[in-house]
């Protein structure tokens, strides 16, 4: 008996977890971008608004100078030059604070913004927060956002080794219509 009401209390849970880490509230490709104001390594506070009639490639990931988080920062860094010439920029946000973004980039010469969202509300507008009561960390979701300020494109549970480069795959697409 023990073990069937065990069973019943993990099946809820699985399907109790499988909810609350579904991509609820994501918006979906053609839809406005959701605006942000967020510092970002160096303080600079940088807005929905500064990348306008640019292509964005915003990205959450959970943690600065963690092996996955590290990994896709770095194909960004490595890739920075081929996405700014199909005329895109890339930005990080986590739930980092500044400091910690600082640290980041300076170890790993990430020459793009981190924004700092402490509080989580720019990750939660991106259904990209993850919530565990006592800690919240960003999901690793990156939103390619077009020059006309409207998702072109969504990347859930990114693959960290892949993402740049299916970012410069879909803007080439993209380019070509």
């Amino acid at each position: 008996m023990k073990f069937v009401i065990l069973g019943l209390v993990l099946a809820l849970g699985m399907v109790f977890w499988s909810n609350f880490v579904r991509a609820a509230g994501t918006p979906k490709a053609g839809e406005p971008a959701p605006d942000f104001s967020l510092p970002d390594q160096n303080g600079t506070v940088h807005s929905l608004r500064d990348f306008s009639g640019k292509w964005l490639v915003l990205y959450f990931y959970p943690k600065d100078d963690t092996p996955g988080c590290t990994q896709q920062a770095c194909t960004f860094r490595d890739d920075l030059q081929q996405l700014t010439a199909m005329g895109a920029q890339v930005v990080g946000v986590s739930v980092d604070d500044s400091a910690s973004h600082a640290a980041f980039a300076r170890k790993y010469h990430l020459p793009f913004p981190l924004l700092a969202d402490k509080n989580g509300d720019t990750a939660k507008r991106y259904g990209s927060i993850l919530n565990l009561g006592i800690i919240k960390f960003a999901k690793r979701n990156t939103f390619l956002i077009s020059p006309q300020g409207k998702i072109a494109k969504v990347y859930l549970s990114a693959d960290t080794s892949r993402n740049s480069k299916q970012v410069i795959e879909d803007l080439k697409l993209l380019a070509a219509k």
